[in-house]
């Protein structure tokens, strides 16, 4: 009995598996050279502040609207327009301005995606409305000009010119963030970008008729909104 207990401990001993009768775990494989450099060379990424990137935003683009007004004057009659129209209108210019770019850029607690899709519905909705607003409430002072779509191309110039800004700002702060419903989201950094090109033409320009303020006043959203969403939304896939 002692030798057969003691056979029993020896080849107990001598099993490779464990006590509950378990292969012992194999020791990991040994990481390549070339993977060991990757993960020596990664750097803490700081993560984004969106609040804080859309008030930047907001500031800058406003900055440079303004530095582009004082470039190309302010319209002669501004004092002439109908004071309550003239605010009205402003402040739905910087609406069309704000509201989209902080959609874009500050996305739903607990999320780290644009919120796409009410940015694509905001687009449309600010194209459309500035276009028929431009149609239906035009104002005009005595010294006001009537040249129909006279000097459109100028003001479609000025107005995209002042767009570039929020687009660039936009889709640099949100570069890569954007897996799905970027041309959405690229919509509406271009609807922001032309609404505050219409901020500038309505204190700009003293064309006051109802064709050149909603083709062409209106246009500049439609059309920096199209070109935004073409051209921006490679920037802003992963």
């Amino acid at each position: 009995m002692t030798q057969s207990s003691d056979g029993d401990a020896g080849s107990f001993a001598a099993d490779p598996r464990g006590s509950v009768g378990q292969p012992r775990a194999s020791p990991p494989p040994w990481i390549s050279a070339a993977l060991e450099l990757e993960l020596h060379a990664l750097m803490p990424v700081t993560p984004r502040r969106p609040v804080r990137q859309a008030l930047i935003a907001t500031a800058v683009s406003l900055a440079y609207a303004a530095i582009v007004l004082a470039v190309v004057a302010v319209r002669r009659e501004l004092d002439e327009l109908p004071r309550t129209w003239l605010v009205l209108y402003l402040a739905a210019w910087f609406t069309g301005f704000a509201v989209p770019l902080w959609v874009s850029l500050v996305p739903r607690p607990g999320s780290m995606m644009p919120r796409w899709r009410l940015g694509g519905w905001l687009a449309a909705t600010t194209a459309v409305g500035f276009v028929v607003a431009g149609f239906v409430l035009a104002r005009s002072a005595p010294s006001s000009l009537h040249l129909g779509l006279g000097s459109a191309h100028a003001c479609l110039s000025q107005g995209l010119i002042t767009a570039v800004v929020p687009v660039v700002l936009g889709t640099l702060l949100l570069r890569g963030a954007a897996p799905v419903g970027s041309r959405a989201t690229a919509a509406a950094l271009g609807a922001a970008g032309g609404s505050l090109g219409g901020l500038l033409l309505h204190l700009h320009c003293p064309i006051a008729d109802g064709l050149h303020v909603g083709l062409v006043h209106g246009g500049v959203v439609a059309l920096a909104a199209l070109l935004a969403a073409a051209l921006v939304p490679p920037a802003l896939r992963p």
